[in-house]
């Protein structure tokens, strides 16, 4: 198992996860997406950001959507529930598998959602497969991002639409770890906003839209801290997927987030 996975493993996540919507006066019998609250969004910008980027995707009933390194998949869930396509995900975490497709038979969203273990670099499906990808918040533990975006673009259709949201670099500021990503930089490949257009052209992409969501993540996670501060921490949250190290995680991003080290595009 590489660093990389290691980062990714809890050992009893399905578990805790469900003990936290009980906690939090939900019925893990049944269950909703929306019961997972912040826990099923593994990224800056929460479900915020999952819906606008489906929105700039134009997502439609109907559509087969692939989401690259899909979590525990609740940005998957919502393309299925919310817009009515398809989708499969995919990802290195064994765990993470497990979890998302355990999730998503309890949430009803089985016949229209699954995932399986696989690689960014190695996606094991046919050319042209998917009418939608998605990468969100993955590129940073991609280092051949070259060889990722060219398997994203063969297994599209003509005319198919890939959104990326990722962390990249913006600034020169220094960037502290531990990150939500990574426990180090051996495993963080961040790059600029410049690289990743170069790199998309290289792999057969023109760009039609580019949104940068560093303003609003930091917006957001203002409104977060501050509801915690004011009401207490609810026991749905990014901690059940990052443990102990999550308070200092969260500080080092927004911090860079807000130093413009790095930020959300």
């Amino acid at each position: 198992m590489t660093t990389e996975q290691q980062q990714y493993r809890h050992g009893a996540l399905e578990r805790a996860i469900l003990d936290a919507v009980t906690a939090s006066g939900g019925n893990v019998e049944r269950l909703t997406r929306r019961d997972l609250g912040n826990a099923d969004e593994f990224h800056l910008g929460s479900h915020a950001a999952t819906v606008g980027l489906a929105n700039d995707l134009r997502l439609a009933s109907g559509m087969h959507v692939i989401d690259i390194g899909a979590g525990i998949g609740g940005p998957a869930r919502h393309f299925a529930d919310a817009y009515g396509c398809r989708v499969i995900g995919i990802d290195l975490s064994d765990e993470y598998v497990q979890v998302a497709n355990a999730l998503t038979r309890r949430c009803g969203l089985a016949d229209r959602v699954s995932f399986r273990k696989a690689s960014a670099i190695a996606i094991p499906f046919e050319n042209a497969s998917f009418d939608c990808a998605t990468l969100i918040h993955v590129g940073m533990n991609i280092a051949d991002k070259q060889k990722a975006f060219t398997e994203a673009r063969r297994v599209l259709k003509p005319g198919g639409l890939f959104g990326v949201y990722d962390v990249m670099l913006t600034g020169e500021s220094a960037i502290a770890y531990p990150m939500p990503w990574a426990t180090t930089a051996a495993t963080s490949f961040l790059e600029t906003p410049p690289a990743y257009r170069d790199l998309l052209a290289e792999a057969g992409f023109a760009i039609e839209k580019e949104r940068n969501w560093r303003d609003a993540a930091l917006q957001l996670g203002r409104k977060m801290r501050e509801r915690t501060a004011r009401y207490g921490g609810s026991p749905l949250g990014l901690h059940i997927l990052m443990g102990p190290s999550t308070p200092q995680r969260i500080a080092n991003v927004v911090r860079a987030d807000r130093d413009r080290g790095a930020g959300a595009a």
